[in-house]
């Protein structure tokens, strides 16, 4: 079952967000990545983002980080517009909002011990030596971590640690709101588990709101108090997470309901059925 979806006041508002890219070509018209995309996130809680590939739910991630251009729409956080942002604002905005991205292995120096990873955004910030220390020692305690990894490499730690090392330099600054970008979809099954604990344990103690983009209906279920379905661009389905990941209702929704694997192998041919018929009638509708 879904977690109880927090009742506050909002943190991040996406209000109308269109993104368009230019494509090549004489008086080619450009190409719209987002169509006019809407959603909110209250503090404390998570709001899953699926979608297949192509669906657009990485660049409204992406849009919220100021690292996609936002042609249409506001993005409030806090109630402040921040769809326009320039580099210095970002750079000031990053102990509210941070990013844990899908890969482990590339989205850590290869180069930097562990604690030198967990530093940097802290010597930014000009925190002291002493006090900086001490929050590396916290934030391997928070993630599960031992205090000697602190001297370590990334290439020592295997996939499910080397994430829990990114979520650790997410949480260096304490901000309210993570964007998670596909951040288990590289990692087995028994791993992913894990991470999706520490994930929730970590909300739990911390407060903290996440925004989780994922491809797979089923890692957003026990995670999500509400989830947001993306299909060419736009929301084509939004409610609880109970409704949306057990009961959905748009054709696009019940295909990636249907796409999760199950032992029985009859019923699983009766889902393949089900999913080309969904496909088909997805195909002519032309959604």
């Amino acid at each position: 079952m879904s977690p109880t979806a927090p009742q506050a006041p909002t943190l991040l508002d996406v209000r109308d967000v269109v993104v368009e890219y230019p494509v090549k070509g004489f008086r080619a018209q450009p190409f719209r990545a987002l169509k006019g995309v809407s959603l909110d996130v209250r503090p404390g809680e998570t709001v899953g983002l699926v979608g297949e590939s192509g669906s657009g739910k990485t660049t409204l991630g992406r849009a919220v980080l100021g690292l996609a251009p936002v042609t249409g729409g506001e993005i409030l956080y806090n109630g402040a517009d921040i769809s326009g942002y320039g580099r210095r604002q970002r750079r000031a905005l990053s102990s509210e909002i941070q990013v844990v991205f899908q890969d482990p292995y590339t989205s850590l120096n290869p180069s930097l011990t562990i604690e030198q990873i967990l530093t940097e955004p802290l010597v930014v910030r000009k925190v002291p030596a002493k006090q900086a220390a001490q929050r590396v020692r916290e934030l391997l305690d928070q993630v599960g971590l031992p205090t000697n990894a602190a001297a370590r490499l990334p290439r020592d730690f295997s996939g499910g640690q080397r994430q829990r090392i990114a979520i650790a330099r997410a949480l260096a600054l304490d901000p309210r709101l993570i964007v998670c970008d596909e951040p288990v979809s590289a990692l087995d099954l028994s791993t992913q588990a894990r991470v999706l604990d520490l994930f929730r344990d970590i909300q739990d103690r911390t407060g903290v709101a996440y925004l989780f983009v994922s491809h797979d209906l089923g890692v957003v279920r026990h995670l999500s108090h509400r989830v947001a379905v993306m299909y060419h661009g736009e929301i084509v389905e939004w409610g609880s997470g109970d409704q949306v990941t057990s009961r959905p209702e748009h054709p696009y929704t019940q295909k990636l309901f249907l796409a999760a694997p199950i032992p029985d192998p009859d019923r699983q041919e009766e889902r393949r059925e089900d999913r080309r018929r969904l496909a088909e009638q997805l195909a002519e509708a032309g959604a």
